[in-house]
């Protein structure tokens, strides 16, 4: 059974998972990808936090600082539009099981180290970010501006990291069939 969106579903409606297309000799189809991502923003809470509005204005202030601090970057409209091509991005420029696995490696550190970052300086200036309605408004709280930005940067790193880390752990398990693991290799 599958719900109106052609996942699969049970006859409760519960959804399964995203579909990877594959042809007939079993090769993946690269061009079902945005539909898997769409999914994960759709049904998976720890991807679609990327679309929650504190994480849209975090993320459109980290492109802000970026611009005016002169860097070269390509200018997204939206958070998702960002995790979505850095995913496809990943698939492209990781493509045997070793890269890919190593790619996610680091994404886990990264993460890591942002988590911890962003909770020693929570607890620290006693933030209350479940509560606050703005990150980067209750990011005021920090006095020293490199402080609060690094601050901002990890928030949006942990955001964007963890979503990356729960689509592209489902696919390296789609595509070399066994789940990642840090010790896989």
């Amino acid at each position: 059974m599958t719900d109106r969106n052609g996942n699969k579903a049970g006859a409760d409606g519960e959804v399964f998972g995203p579909a990877l297309i594959r042809d007939e000799d079993g090769v993946i189809d690269y061009d079902s990808l945005p539909d898997v991502i769409q999914w994960f923003l759709d049904y998976d809470q720890r991807v679609a936090i990327i679309k929650h509005p504190k994480v849209e204005e975090l993320f459109q202030w980290k492109q802000q600082q970026s611009r005016q601090a002169g860097e070269d970057v390509f200018n997204f409209n939206r958070a998702e539009d960002r995790l979505a091509i850095g995913i496809i991005q990943s698939v492209a420029h990781n493509p045997t099981e070793s890269e890919l696995h190593a790619w996610i490696a680091q994404l886990l550190n990264a993460l890591n180290q942002a988590s911890n970052s962003t909770e020693d300086i929570s607890s620290a200036y006693q933030l209350d970010m479940q509560e606050a309605a703005s990150i980067v408004q209750e990011a005021q709280k920090i006095p020293t501006a490199m402080t609060r930005n690094d601050f901002l940067i990890d928030c949006w790193l942990e955001t964007l990291c963890t979503a990356e880390v729960r689509v592209l752990g489902w696919l390296y398990q789609e595509f070399y069939g066994r789940p990642f693991r840090p010790d896989n290799f």
